[in-house]
């Protein structure tokens, strides 16, 4: 496909995603204190532990609070990741000891201790940041031991929380907290309650230097046991894979070998006998598929979403999304994504006026809504139910006017750049075979050679390949492990292209050799099919591995997921397409076509 000057390059579009993050790769904080000083100190948000959505804002709940809270400013991708900080009631001075210090005494209303009650019941958990390090912990505790019947369970909030923080000279390098198991206060009856909230700090130096004190949380997600579990299973897995993909590759090579034997025949043998297989079929292979401006516009839009995702995985090798940095990941998804319309733009236009269209500018719109429509839909409805829950989910008013701003002002002029530019570029669909007037009829097939049976074939291969690591990573995006390891990761995603080039590629091949010349739909949907697995697993992961309920995390599950798949299978669906078309090309240009 030619390209031309007005082409965004992938060149441009990397140094500016680099510019946005060249300065992630440090710490947020890199702040030296003298003792005695004031350390930051933010509370962030609270909610059930097996909900990682459904999360509320600290002091939702009714805990002590400062005469004065303070929101700290937050970048776009800490919003979007539902993290609201504000100043916490805890002073943590720098190397300076507490104990027992007093936060405040409440007087608990009976309605603010049913709050309370409830909140311990579902298992709520606090978040605060330190410095810009991360503490966890429970707000109180179920007592079920010896009790059989739920009415007879007792509840309790914690009262008493104990810092330990290291340090190593004038830094911070590590802090976790301990809620104290003998300080209780008794919730479960409704009646008022006087509760002292207290806290202790105890301070201990170490050696760590301060360059590495991320890395307990990096190693926390990948113990050596579990990382070498982790490496056998993907190991395994893409042995076996890449041996079934091997082996299917060997046989297609030996079926074309006697093809091309059997068509290579001089003219008058030729003659002799009626031609059969795909080459029979060759004035019709290449004709244009039906509904062309929405198979441009899947193009387009796979093609982005292919370059967002290596993107992301450029920015997590360099070791951009290490963990806790909040935020980055969604930054970068929505900065890329507005960068590389450009790319969807001139792919579908460019595609689009290649077969013939007319019609470029509905094209681009289309383009443009086929991903972000249902984005936007799904987002308005799951961002109502955040609202009606209010939790921290629900985008502030401000963030949505930011994210129209970059859609209005950087995505929607980079499309119309990239469809301009597509449609001068005059490039002419490369056929070695002339189409004919009039399309052949395509033979009755049995039924395991139509779409449906062809699609679930052609996703079950790719989606074996993925299915280990996808646990690692719903249990991280979907819960609270860390993932860090995003070298098997993309050796995975490699894996996953690879394959889901080879089943389309053979599938196309058998669907060309029964007579049926309609494959550019069918190699698009065979090789998007494993969304549509990645989604089912998704069943299967709700019910079967996690402890999620409630509507608002259900619907935020399923809803995201929907469109996390959709991408899949348009960014799948584009490989497998642009696969079967390298493949038919070559097959076509190899025989002599009349």
């Amino acid at each position: 496909m030619k390209t031309t000057g007005n082409c965004p390059s992938f060149l441009t579009i990397g140094v500016l995603i680099l510019c946005c993050f060249s300065h992630v790769r440090s710490d947020a904080s890199d702040h030296r204190y003298k003792d005695g000083d004031p350390v930051p100190l933010y509370a962030n948000k609270v909610g059930p532990f097996h909900n990682p959505s459904e999360t509320y804002r600290y002091f939702d709940l009714p805990f002590c609070s400062p005469d004065h809270v303070k929101e700290k400013k937050e970048a776009l991708g800490e919003v979007l990741n539902g993290d609201r900080l504000v100043s916490a009631p805890y002073k943590l001075n720098f190397k300076e000891e507490k104990d027992s210090s007093v936060v405040c005494k409440k007087k608990l209303s009976k309605n603010e201790v049913a709050i309370l009650r409830k909140a311990v019941d579902k298992d709520y958990y606090f978040q605060m940041y330190y410095d810009d390090l991360p503490i966890w912990g429970f707000i109180g505790k179920v007592d079920k031991v010896g009790k059989t019947d739920p009415s007879e369970y007792k509840f309790f909030l914690y009262k008493h929380i104990q810092f330990d923080v290291l340090y190593n000279k004038d830094r911070v390098i590590e802090i976790s907290a301990r809620m104290d198991p003998h300080s209780l206060l008794d919730l479960t009856e409704d009646k008022e309650a006087e509760a002292e909230f207290m806290y202790t700090v105890k301070w201990k130096e170490t050696d760590t230097p301060f360059d590495k004190r991320m890395d307990k949380y990096s190693m926390s997600s990948s113990l050596p046991h579990h990382l070498e579990i982790h490496w056998f299973s993907i190991i395994n897995s893409c042995v076996t894979v890449l041996l079934l993909t091997g082996f299917l590759a060997t046989i297609l090579m030996r079926v074309l070998k006697n093809d091309f034997i059997k068509y290579g025949q001089d003219e008058e043998a030729a003659d002799d006998q009626e031609e059969t297989g795909w080459k029979y079929i060759h004035g019709d292979v290449f004709r244009f598929p039906k509904y062309n401006s929405l198979f441009a516009a899947a193009l387009g839009s796979g093609t982005q979403l292919f370059t967002l995702t290596v993107f992301i995985f450029m920015l997590a090798l360099v070791g951009v999304f290490y963990p806790y940095n909040r935020g980055a990941l969604f930054t970068a998804l929505v900065i890329i994504y507005a960068l590389t319309s450009g790319i969807a733009g001139y792919v579908a236009t460019s595609f689009y006026c290649q077969l013939e269209g007319k019609n470029w500018v509905r094209n681009l719109l289309l383009t443009g809504c086929l991903f972000c429509g249902p984005l936007f839909l799904t987002f308005c409805f799951l961002n109502t139910v955040a609202i009606a829950y209010s939790a921290t989910a629900a985008l502030p008013f401000g963030t949505i006017v930011v994210i129209v701003l970059i859609w209005t002002l950087v995505t929607s002029p980079l499309l119309v750049l990239g469809g301009i530019a597509g449609k001068n570029s005059k490039a002419e669909f490369q056929a070695p075979c002339r189409t004919t007037k009039y399309p052949r009829e395509i033979p009755p097939l049995p039924w395991y050679r139509s779409a449906i049976p062809q699609m679930a074939m052609a996703g079950f291969l790719p989606f074996s390949a993925i299915y280990i690591e996808l646990y690692y990573i719903f249990a991280s995006v979907w819960g609270h492990r860390i993932y860090t390891i995003y070298s098997i990761l993309f050796i995975v995603f490699i894996i996953l292209l690879i394959v889901t080039a080879f089943i389309t590629v053979a599938l196309t091949y058998f669907q060309l050799a029964a007579e049926d010349h309609e494959w550019w739909w069918r190699s698009f949907l065979c090789g998007g099919s494993t969304g549509l697995f990645i989604y089912a697993y998704c069943l299967y992961y709700y019910y079967a591995r996690s402890d999620m309920s409630g509507f608002m995390q259900t619907s935020f599950f399923f809803g995201y997921m929907a469109c996390i798949c959709y991408g899949f299978f348009l960014m799948l669906g584009t490989v497998g397409f642009r696969a079967s078309l390298f493949f038919v090309r070559h097959i076509y240009k190899s025989i002599k076509c009349e």
